[in-house]
């Protein structure tokens, strides 16, 4: 009897049946981090987006009113996102250049107004409304030349808040979760002002910024103003 309990019992052990080799639960595996969600603020004051802790990291100091950063964000974004940030290879942060003046600022102040998982979407809905931005800007400078001087006199938040009425960015935001009353006083934030203030001081002090859009990968400039430019260059640091 008692051999024949030994032989059972190694039967069940060679099944993986039984209170002393009972097999254990096996864990579902962790889901893959979609690092094209993975959004947070920098403390040099952009908005990054991807793996944080990736090889190759990209900057980009970018103009919403400028056509070259629009023609990038047409062109360039979406196979960024698709072929670099989501292998978690790449990470990739917006920080604001304000070649254009208080237009510039208007729109910085509106985008970063967004919590931080909306700041994208919306930096991508603006340079998709670039176009009509720019008309509306134009034919006011046209129609009002001694107005849009004045507005560039006032101090900052409240030359910002004009040109936004101008270009229409507060109604624009309306279709993005801010109200009106949010926008106008995002467009008068005192720590939002300095902090926009600051990344510009630093571009152009500190990373001999001069123009836009301007790309850095690992911390070196890049002579690349487009996709199919810019593109060869994260190849060749690894991405």
């Amino acid at each position: 009897m008692m051999r024949m309990m030994v032989v059972i019992g190694a039967a069940l052990l060679a099944l993986g049946v039984g209170s002393v080799g009972a097999a254990q639960p096996q864990r579902a595996p962790s889901p893959a981090v979609r690092w094209t969600s993975v959004v947070v603020r920098t403390p040099e004051g952009g908005f990054r987006q991807g793996n944080p802790n990736a090889p190759v990291k990209l900057v980009e100091y970018g103009s919403r009113t400028c056509p070259t950063c629009g023609r990038f964000a047409a062109e360039g974004v979406d196979p960024l996102r698709e072929k670099f940030i989501a292998t978690g290879k790449l990470s990739y942060e917006y920080r604001d250049f304000l070649i254009h003046g208080a237009p510039d600022f208007a729109l910085a102040l509106l985008n970063q107004c967004v919590p931080a998982q909306r700041f994208f979407p919306v930096l991508d809905a603006i340079y998709a409304a670039q176009a009509t931005f720019a008309a509306r800007l134009e034919a006011f400078e046209k129609k009002s030349p001694k107005l849009v001087a004045q507005y560039q006199t006032l101090p900052p938040g409240q030359s910002a808040t004009r040109f936004a009425e101008v270009i229409g960015a507060i109604a624009f935001m309306k279709q993005h979760g801010l109200s009106e009353a949010q926008s106008r006083k995002c467009l008068n934030d005192p720590a939002l002002i300095r902090g926009i203030a600051k990344t510009n001081a630093d571009a152009v002090n500190v990373h001999q910024v001069q123009g836009t859009p301007n790309f850095f990968v690992n911390g070196r400039a890049v002579r690349a103003y487009s996709w199919d430019r810019l593109q060869p260059e994260l190849w060749a640091a690894g991405a």
